[in-house]
């Protein structure tokens, strides 16, 4: 069977547009010519992040404009360089979303089913593991800049994409000025679709296991081959 991403439900489909976001804070940013508030936020949420990688909680929000379509989702997530992730969703309905950096899993048990698929393809040329073994890629693909919060709690970062083709209109980013976290991640698409995904209960001391990225079908599912 195969299948493209028009296909697949708008939580796992805001997944794969948010593969480059968990890498943007989870690698240096900061350059010398970025000014000097912007540089300091960037250098503290570089520190923050330096680690192994992180665990948290998450709450994910979606609207489709055109269609007036909403979509709420929670669940949990595992990040870990280079380009690892799992999403554990619990509400509206069990999924998982697996990556090791090469290949993807989407496990749906209500559907029996498991879509399969290369990573790189998927969450498309240049995102992923590629900021990881080119720092200088993020300046190219993306303008930086540091914009006006309604919460005095919090930076906030933006990111347009360069390139004019990318599904990502706009990324903002939400900064804790107390801990450096990305607490919020709002991103608007070329049709103004909004998602926006609330992290909490960071645990950047958990254990991180190759094999929790690495994901198996059970059984009797049915296999979906995906295709970019």
């Amino acid at each position: 069977m195969n299948a493209d991403k028009k296909r697949l439900p708008l939580i796992i489909r805001v997944i794969l547009c948010l593969w480059p976001l968990l890498i943007i804070i989870s690698v240096p940013l900061c350059r010398a010519d970025v000014q000097s508030e912007l540089a300091t936020v960037l250098a503290g949420v570089e520190k923050r992040y330096a680690g192994n990688g992180f665990v948290a909680d998450f709450f994910q929000h979606s609207t489709l404009k055109a269609m007036d379509i909403s979509d709420s989702a929670k669940g949990r997530i595992w990040v870990k360089r280079p380009g690892k992730m799992r999403w554990e969703y619990s509400k509206p309905e069990r999924q998982v979303v697996v990556t090791n950096g090469r290949r993807l899993w989407i496990y749906r048990p209500l559907d029996n089913q498991v879509m399969i698929g290369e990573a790189p393809d998927m969450f498309g040329q240049g995102k992923g593991a590629a900021f990881l073994s080119d720092m200088n890629s993020l300046r190219e693909k993306y303008r930086i800049s540091l914009e006006k919060s309604a919460n005095p709690d919090y930076w906030r970062i933006r990111l347009i994409p360069r390139n004019r083709e990318s599904e990502l209109a706009q990324i903002d980013i939400s900064i804790s000025r107390k801990t450096f976290q990305a607490d919020q991640i709002v991103t608007w698409n070329a049709y103004g679709d909004e998602t926006r995904i609330i992290m909490s209960n960071y645990d950047f001391k958990a254990r991180l296991p190759d094999n929790l990225f690495e994901f198996i079908p059970p059984k009797g599912v049915d296999i979906v081959e995906l295709h970019p």
